[in-house]
């Protein structure tokens, strides 16, 4: 490091992360020129919602500088009564998410195998960072109850498992072109960002909470790509589509405060933490296409003129 080089507040871990920086300087790239599966890891799980994230040429390819996540169906590979007879046991050494039978599942005919198999990939191993700007250049999938999410997740959740630790989502879309909830539609002529946390995975929703914000786009956002931007700091967090900062959510007294947690009774896990805690640790950045689920696709929404098929 020189005399001319400002120091930073960014710090960094992992195979690709570099041993020394300045303020300012660009220290993660990939232009997908090849797939350079020492910077992306596969997800190889069934944990979440109705795909199965695997590491297949099929479902997960760089083409023309550009990476591709792409759904395929477990049936065409398998059969449709695999998915209600069949038993997939992921390596504990490759599987990603263990919860909710991640690596370990059995068909039956009330609890089918994931019927999709998709794409996701992540830093896990190569790069993670606190504080800093990202910035990706996405097209998101288009598609009937198509998922696509840009996220970062906490290398090390030093304050605990899901939510605890938190999660910041700067892109996520449903792919359906004609999907409404309510009066207004909710597909991909919508984006949103937002950061998850909350006291505990089991106690009511309530305490688990995320602000964020949307921003429309018509047609849509996957008719072209997009630019979608965090600018990270000890004080907020900044979400920009296209150059326009579409809102910032600032630590304020902290998120314990912020989430109104001090009057529910339970103690503050960030008590050890910085104001920006959860925030305040390194996260890793995940691109996935996921399919389907409850969660995302609540119950009241409509597709067209029908209901959700399940």
């Amino acid at each position: 490091m020189n005399d001319a080089c400002a120091p930073s507040l960014t710090t960094v871990s992992g195979s690709k992360a570099p041993k020394s920086f300045c303020s300012g300087d660009l220290i993660f790239e990939d232009n997908f020129d090849t797939f350079d599966l020492k910077k992306w890891r596969h997800e190889n799980t069934m944990a979440k919602a109705f795909h199965w994230f695997v590491n297949d040429t099929e479902n997960s390819y760089v083409k023309n500088g550009k990476l591709h996540l792409k759904p395929t169906l477990t049936a065409d590979i398998y059969d449709e009564e695999f998915l209600r007879s069949g038993h997939v046991n992921i390596n504990w050494r490759y599987c990603t998410a263990y919860f909710n039978n991640g690596c370990n599942k059995t068909g039956t005919p009330d609890k089918i195998i994931n019927p999709v198999r998709s794409g996701g990939v992540d830093t896990w191993n190569s790069f993670a960072f606190k504080y800093g700007t990202i910035e990706v250049r996405a097209k998101l999938s288009a598609g009937d109850w198509l998922w696509p999410v840009l996220w970062m997740k906490p290398r090390k959740s030093k304050y605990g498992g899901w939510p605890r630790s938190g999660e910041i989502d700067f892109a996520e879309m449903r792919g359906n072109r004609n999907l409404s909830g309510g009066p207004s539609l909710v597909g991909n002529q919508r984006v949103g960002v937002a950061t998850h946390f909350g006291i505990s995975r089991e106690v009511k929703n309530n305490w688990k909470q995320h602000f964020g914000f949307v921003r429309h786009h018509y047609p849509s956002y996957s008719e072209d790509f997009h630019k979608y931007k965090l600018v990270w700091t000890p004080e907020k967090l900044q979400f920009i589509i296209d150059d326009e900062s579409i809102g910032t959510i600032h630590a304020g007294e902290g998120f314990y405060k912020a989430a109104g947690f001090d009057k529910t009774g339970f103690s503050n896990p960030w008590v050890n933490g910085t104001l920006m805690a959860p925030f305040d640790e390194e996260f890793y950045i995940v691109m996935e296409l996921a399919v389907g689920g409850t969660s995302y696709f609540t119950d009241g929404f409509k597709n067209g003129n029908g209901k959700k098929p399940w």
